[in-house]
C-alpha cells in the first residue's frame, strides 16, 4: 500500500461563518493514501450536515478499503480510466445512493443533498472527482488556477456567453447548483486526472470561500503564508469572514513536498528486463 504522509502535507479547516447557525460543510482527509474530501450540504433543519457527513464518511471509508485491497496501477480497458478515478467515482455513486435513500425514508431529511469535491494523489498524478460547485484550485510556479468547473446555473450561463467570468464573480444568483448528491437516485460525476509537480499547492473549498474572496486574494494569501499551511487555511477562513462570512467556510489543502512514483509490481519489473 502506498503511503504519502512524507510526500504530502495536508491541512483542513471548517468554520460556520458569520451568518449561518449550523455548519453544513464536512471535510476529511487521509494523508496516508493522499485523499482529500470536501462536501457542502443543503436542506432544511440540519439535513445539510447529515448529507455532507454521509458523503465524506462514505467516500473516505470506501477509498481506504479499495486502496488497501486493490492494485492501483490497473487501467480499465473499457473506459481507459485509471483505477483511482474509478474508485473515486464509485465511492461518490455509493454516497449518492445512501443520501438519496435516507432523504426518502427519514422525513426530517427530505430534500437534502450535498456537493462533493475530492482528490486522490497517486503515482505523481492527482485524480479529481466533483459534483456541484465546491471547487479545486492549484497553485503552481505562481500560477493560480481553478481545476474544476461548477455544476451551476451561473457556470452554464458563462459557458453560453450570457455572462463574462468577471460578471459571474459579482452575480448574486451564484448558489443554484445543477447537480448534487442525494437529489436523484443516480448522479453524473465529473472526473479528471492531471500530472503533479513537486511544490504544487492544491486547495479544495466550499463556495463559502470562493463567493466571499476573489481568486487573486486567495492566490496572494497562499503565496504570502506558503511557509505554513495551517496559517494559509486559517487566513483564508478569516478573509471570508472579514468579507461577510455569509456561508460556512471550508478549506482542505495539500502541499506536494516530494515526488511519489508508484512502486511497480515485481511482474512489471521482471517483464521490463525482457522489454
Amino acid at each position: 500500500m502506498h503511503n504519502l504522509r512524507s510526500k504530502l502535507q495536508c491541512v483542513a479547516v471548517t468554520d460556520t461563518g458569520k451568518v449561518r447557525e449550523h455548519n453544513e460543510d464536512t471535510i476529511g482527509f487521509d494523508g496516508d493514501i493522499g485523499l482529500l474530501v470536501l462536501a457542502d450540504g443543503m436542506g432544511g433543519y440540519n439535513a445539510g450536515e447529515v448529507a455532507s457527513g454521509i458523503a465524506v464518511k462514505t467516500i473516505v471509508n470506501l477509498v481506504r478499503e479499495s486502496v488497501a485491497r486493490e492494485d492501483l496501477t490497473i487501467v480499465d480497458r473499457e473506459t481507459g480510466l485509471a483505477r483511482p478515478s474509478i474508485i473515486l467515482r464509485d465511492a461518490i455513486h455509493r454516497a449518492n445512493k445512501i443520501i438519496h435513500q435516507t432523504s426518502k425514508t427519514q422525513p426530517q431529511c427530505e430534500g437534502m443533498g450535498t456537493t462533493i469535491v475530492c482528490c486522490m494523489f497517486y503515482d505523481n498524478r492527482v485524480f479529481t472527482a466533483h459534483v456541484g460547485d465546491s471547487r479545486l484550485y492549484r497553485l503552481r510556479n505562481d500560477k493560480f488556477e481553478r481545476m474544476t468547473m461548477d455544476h451551476s446555473l451561473l457556470q452554464e450561463l458563462v459557458d453560453r456567453g450570457f455572462y463574462s467570468p468577471e460578471e459571474a464573480q459579482r452575480a448574486t444568483n451564484k448558489n443554484y447548483v445543477t447537480r448534487a448528491l442525494g437529489v436523484e437516485p443516480t448522479v453524473e460525476v465529473e472526473i479528471h486526472e492531471v500530472p503533479v509537480q513537486k511544490a504544487d499547492y492544491y486547495m479544495l473549498c466550499s463556495d463559502g470561500l470562493s463567493d466571499m474572496v476573489e481568486d487573486e486574494d486567495i492566490h496572494l494569501t497562499i503565496s504570502t503564508f506558503s511557509a505554513n499551511l495551517d496559517s494559509v487555511a486559517k487566513q483564508l477562513t478569516q478573509l471570508a469572514n472579514d468579507n461577510g462570512g455569509r456561508d460556512n467556510v471550508s478549506v482542505v489543502m495539500a502541499h506536494v513536498l516530494d515526488s511519489f512514483p508508484a512502486r511497480r509490481r515485481m511482474l512489471d519489473r521482471v517483464l521490463g528486463w525482457f522489454g
